[in-house]
């Protein structure tokens, strides 16, 4: 996809938009993982919570140049 994507007039990059559907995707994520003591298995927090942002940005990417 190559282009803006037009919100209410308002021309944004893809990647912008991609970003943000990441962000929620991994702030949900992030609760399970608190929810279920997996951040006991953690050595850097907030390092770990950078990395599953990029992770889910590269999927959430992935996922919109394929199929849509």
């Amino acid at each position: 996809m190559i282009g803006e994507i037009d919100f209410y007039g308002v021309l944004m990059p893809p990647l912008l938009v991609w970003l943000g559907i990441a962000l929620l995707l991994s702030t949900l994520l992030r609760a399970a993982i608190k929810r279920l003591g997996l951040y006991r298995f953690v050595w850097h927090r907030p390092l770990f919570d950078l990395a599953l942002l990029i992770v889910l940005l590269g999927c959430v990417s992935l996922v919109m140049n394929r199929f849509f």
